[in-house]
């Protein structure tokens, strides 16, 4: 085969490969802005649908704006962060717990014998969400997050008024099998959650998922929840991580602080 013939193979060659990462490229770039905002959407869905709000496609968006306040507080005293300390890393519009938990300056370790949620670093500051009805704050959804059997699996918790009764719960992300952990997202063990009692008065945390089914013949079954057929583990990572966020090393000082002032004691 002649010089030439091999020198214009190759050069088709690479042209065409050239070409083809290009194309990759920019549908890689485009679909990744899709994939963002169907994120974000899906988020929005899931804060809606845990705090017991319409969450069809069409309302969603003006239902979020006009029926939700995103709040950032400050987990360790419990205080809610003013807008004017709000930076380009700390924001309610960027806000990603992720990053805030591997930051030097906004995360931390949480020591081992603590860790039931096995998340191993976590915020300083959390995101966190106040519904609103009539001009008043009716309940308040928590983001939640720990590790399951295959993934860390990101949630929400809804709170009544009272800040002990569950208004709702949903996962809006996970990686767990399908048909047994991935029953996670199953709309009827989600509604199960609506009306349990989280915690007590003092605002120890009682909420528990049980392996197998509970007896609601039995007092304590208002704290507890079935757990997931076949997929121990998976359901035992969503106790440890409520458990967790609703105690002394999550939303404990949020919660206790906000009680006090509904109580007008701050």
């Amino acid at each position: 085969m002649p010089d030439d013939s091999v020198k214009k193979s190759i050069a088709v060659a690479l042209g065409v490969c050239i070409i083809c990462s290009l194309l990759v490229s920019t549908a890689a770039v485009s679909l990744n802005s899709i994939q963002e905002e169907n994120r974000t959407l899906d988020r929005i869905r899931n804060i809606l649908v845990a705090a017991g709000l319409p969450s069809g496609d069409e309302d969603m968006q003006a239902i979020f704006e006009d029926r939700v306040r995103p709040v950032i507080i400050d987990l360790s005293t419990g205080a809610v962060l003013p807008e004017e300390d709000y930076n380009d890393i700390l924001n309610v519009d960027s806000f990603n717990v992720l990053d805030m938990a591997g930051d030097a300056a906004y995360g931390m370790e949480v020591p081992v014998d603590r860790d039931m949620a096995g998340i191993r670093r976590m915020p300083r500051y959390m995101l966190i969400y106040f519904i609103r009805e009539n001009g008043k704050t009716s309940r308040i959804v928590l983001p939640v997050y720990g590790k399951g059997l295959w993934s860390t699996m990101f949630g929400f918790i809804a709170l009544e008024s009272d800040l002990r009764t569950v208004r709702g719960f949903t996962v809006y992300e996970h990686a767990e099998t399908p048909g047994l952990g991935g029953e996670v997202d199953n709309p009827a063990w989600k509604r199960s959650w609506r009306g349990k009692q989280a915690l007590d008065e003092a605002g120890n945390v009682l909420l528990r998922v049980i392996k197998g089914r509970v007896d609601d013949s039995r007092p304590e079954s208002r704290h507890l929840i079935d757990g997931l057929s076949g997929a121990t583990l998976t359901s035992r990572g969503v106790d440890r991580l409520v458990r967790f966020w609703l105690g002394e090393n999550g939303y404990g000082p949020f919660l206790k602080r906000l009680k006090e002032e509904q109580h007008g004691q701050v």
